[in-house]
Order: C-alpha cells, then structure tokens, then sequence
C-alpha cells in the first residue's frame, strides 16, 4: 500500500538530494538476504564470500523484516548534508542516538517479526537500547569495511552520476517530471502528493510541515523503494540509482574489439577509456589523440545515447550512459533506469 507525502509551499523549496555511504552499508547487509531479487549484484556477491562468512550479521537481519516491515530509523539517519557525508560521520551520528528512542524503534523493528523480541538477541538489545546501540553501530562498521568500502569509490561515481541525472532532469520537466521518474510505478506524483508504495498493508500519510523531503539515490536497495522516517528524521526516499546493471561490469578484450567494428577504432576507445568520469583534455592525453578529435568523438557518442554530459566547476566531464555500459560488456540488457 502506498505513503503519501503531502507537499506545501515550503516542503518544495526544500527538496534536497545526498549521498548515505551508511545507507548503502545497511542495504548491502539487506541484500546478502535477497539475492534472488539481486541478479544484478551477483558479481558482487561472489567476490565478498569470503568476508561474509567471516561476519555475524544476526543483529542487523533480525532489524530488517523480510517480508515487509520497520527498520529502525535510526540505523541509517537521513545524512545532514548533500553528497559530502563521509561514513565515519555518519557513523557517529548513529551513535549518538538517544537510548529512549532507539529503544522505540527496536521495538517497533522486533514486533514485525514473530519471536524476534523473545530471541536471545532481541531480548539483549530491549533490555539496554544503549548498549545495542554501541553494539550495532560495532557491527556497521564492520560491514562497512568488508561488503561496501573497497568498491565505494565506483559506487560513489554511480550515485554521483544519478544526482547529476537528476538536477538536469529538474532543469528541464521540473519537480513533476524529476519525481514520477524516480522509481515508475512505485513512486508517482499528483496534486501536491508524492506517493511511494511501500510493503506496509496500510495507507499511509505523512504531512511534511515544512520539512521538505531528502532524496538518496542507492546502488543495493534495487528493486524496492523506501521512505519514511517519521520525526526527528527528515522525511526521506532511498531510490534506485540509474546503471546498477552495469555497476560491476568491465568491459573485456573480445567486446572491445567488436565495438572498434563497429564504432570505428577511436570512438571504441573513448567510449572504453571511461571507467570514470573523465574531460575531453584528459582523456585526449591519455588517447594520444588531438582534443578537437576527441571532442568530435565524444559529441557522437553523447548523440548516439551511449554517453551523458556535466559540468564539474570549470570542466565538463563525461561518462558512460546505462547503454554505453551494456555496449561495452558484450551484449548485456540495458541497466534499469
């Protein structure tokens, strides 16, 4: 059923969007649950076997309802600032939580799973709502540092590149056109109303008062939308972000060389060259190639919809679209968008 998130005047003056490297981190422990709703992160899953196995991640799942249900909010707070919010401090913003209210929410979290207040870890975390703050804030860290941190420079980029999306889409269709894109036919816009479905049986409303309403682009948290956090919390919505299909793929030798077929051997290589967003100047030095030359190749391949365009303070910088990345990988489906 859906939640509703009734806008006023100031509400959208005060749209805003961010980055949450502790989102990510708890929707990554979410999705070692659910893989079969994952295939797009199987390449993923794969490599950090080993360090799963090494984690006890009981406290964190036993929060995180499977079939539909609370995760305490204050696991991952809406972040207070844009695309700047580093994991250490959000981290500590997680533990500075108030024990009374994380106790709330425990509870509320516990009682959408049956026998999950009466197990052993449950029982712990009510008793001494202070503690279990430490503790899973303890084991947040550590998730961190196995499941997320070694690829969050790749996956920062993705998430970088949405919001980037996602301001020129403003730009052009307005708040309107930038919400029912967010996530059709699970977010969708009317009469001063944002809707999103949610897993909740019940019919939701939330008045924003002013509030406005964060939006957090998410590389794990595909194909589901979350929003929430009644108050303190900043009302919030956690979306897929664009490209997760090609988040974890390279392209190979073989699609390459295909590519150059049919692209032409220089256009190939530019298209290839951009593992990260990259200028015109830059990737002429690493090409050897003239920039008036590469400027001319990057304009045909923005046209031909395999790359996008953004203005990075004095530079444009390029990088490859959902298609430019199922190009290169040999043939994959288009990523979700």
């Amino acid at each position: 059923m859906p939640l509703h998130l009734r806008f006023g005047t100031e509400d959208l003056l005060r749209c805003r969007f961010a980055l949450s490297p502790l989102c990510e981190t708890h929707e990554a422990v979410r999705t070692l649950r659910r893989t079969e709703r994952h295939s797009y992160h199987l390449p993923w899953l794969r490599r950090i076997h080993g360090a799963v196995a090494d984690l006890d991640l009981t406290p964190l799942w036993l929060l995180m309802p499977v079939t539909g249900g609370y995760t305490p909010d204050f696991l991952g707070p809406p972040p207070t600032s844009s695309v700047t919010a580093s994991f250490g401090d959000e981290l500590e913003q997680m533990r500075a939580c108030d024990p009374s209210l994380a106790g709330a929410e425990i509870a509320r979290s516990l009682a959408c799973t049956p026998g999950a207040a009466e197990s052993a870890p449950g029982r712990a975390m009510l008793e001494d709502p202070a503690r279990a703050v430490r503790e899973l804030a303890d084991l947040t860290q550590r998730a961190w540092e196995a499941l997320v941190a070694p690829d969050w420079p790749r996956v920062r980029d993705l998430l970088e590149a949405d919001i980037a999306y996602r301001a020129r889409q403003l730009a052009e269709t307005g708040l309107e056109g930038l919400f029912t894109d967010l996530h059709p036919g699970r977010v969708s816009w009317r009469e001063g109303r944002l809707s999103v479905r949610t897993a909740f049986r019940d019919v939701m409303v939330q008045e924003l008062d002013g509030r406005g309403v964060l939006l957090v682009p998410s590389a794990f948290i595909w194909p589901d939308v979350v929003s929430g956090f009644a108050p303190p919390w900043q009302p919030t919505v956690l979306y897929p972000a664009r490209g997760v299909g090609g988040l974890w793929q390279r392209p190979t030798p073989d699609s390459v060389q295909a590519l150059a077929g049919l692209l032409g051997p220089n256009r190939a290589a530019v298209l290839a060259e951009l593992e990260e967003p990259a200028s015109t100047t830059s990737l002429a030095v690493r090409l050897g190639l003239a920039p008036s030359s590469v400027s001319a190749h990057l304009s045909a391949l923005r046209d031909a919809g395999l790359l996008t365009s953004r203005r990075a303070h004095r530079h444009v910088l390029y990088e490859r679209t959902p298609l430019g990345i199922a190009l290169l990988a040999g043939g994959a489906g288009p990523a979700p968008s």
